[in-house]
C-alpha cells in the first residue's frame, strides 16, 4: 500500500473526485492552529483537522483549508507538510508551557517579568485588567498590548504569541503566515 492509498480521502472522496479541481501544483499560503480538531479538510471532506493548511492554486478560484496529508499531496511534498505541521505542534507545546516557565519572576513593583529569546516581557494589572509590555533591547522595539486580558495567564499567553509573531516577521526564511486561535483567558 502506498502513502497515497493511506491518505484519508485521497483517491476518491470529496474534491479529489471532482472534475476541474487540480490535484497537484498547490502552494501552502498559511497554517492555522484551531486549538482542537474543529474543521473538516476541504479537499477530502472527511478528515477532522486541528492544523489547517491554507492551499492556493493558480487555476482554482478559492483557497482550500486542508489537513496535513491532503495538503502534502496537493503540493506534491508530504514531508514538507509534515514539517510545517510539526512546527505548529511544537509551537503549541511551547505556548502551553510558557506561563509555567521557571524564568518568570516578580519585579519590585509586583509585575510579572521574563527575559527570553532577546525579549523582555512585563505583565501588569491596571484597573482590574491585565496588560503586557514587550521590549527587544537589541532593536529598541517597545510595545504595549492593545488588548487587555481578564487573567494574568491570558496576558502571558498573548505575550508568547506576540514574540512568536515578531520572530517570524523578522525571519526572511519564514514566508508563510501562521495564525493561532485567540487567547483564551
Amino acid at each position: 500500500m502506498t502513502e497515497l492509498d493511506e491518505a484519508p480521502g485521497v483517491g476518491g472522496f470529496g474534491k479529489w473526485s471532482m472534475h476541474g479541481v487540480p490535484h497537484k501544483g498547490w502552494t501552502c499560503v498559511g497554517v492555522e492552529d484551531l486549538g482542537a480538531p474543529a474543521a473538516v479538510c476541504e479537499m477530502c471532506e472527511r478528515q477532522d483537522i486541528r492544523y489547517v493548511h491554507a492551499m492556493q492554486h493558480p487555476d482554482f478560484p478559492e483557497i482550500l483549508h486542508c489537513g496535513c496529508i491532503c495538503a502534502g499531496h496537493m503540493e506534491q511534498d508530504v514531508e514538507r507538510a509534515r514539517r510545517r505541521e510539526a512546527l505548529m505542534k511544537n509551537a503549541a507545546r511551547r505556548r502551553a508551557g510558557w506561563p509555567d516557565r521557571k524564568a518568570w519572576r516578580r519585579s519590585r513593583q509586583g509585575n510579572l517579568v521574563i527575559s527570553e529569546r532577546g525579549f523582555h516581557v512585563t505583565i501588569f494589572e491596571r484597573d482590574g485588567r491585565w496588560h503586557g509590555l514587550i521590549q527587544r533591547p537589541s532593536t529598541g522595539y517597545k510595545r504595549f498590548s492593545k488588548r487587555t486580558y481578564v487573567s494574568e495567564r491570558g496576558a502571558q499567553l498573548a505575550s508568547f504569541d506576540a514574540i512568536l509573531f515578531l520572530e517570524e516577521s523578522t525571519n526572511v526564511a519564514w514566508t508563510m503566515s501562521i495564525r493561532r486561535s485567540p487567547v483564551q483567558d
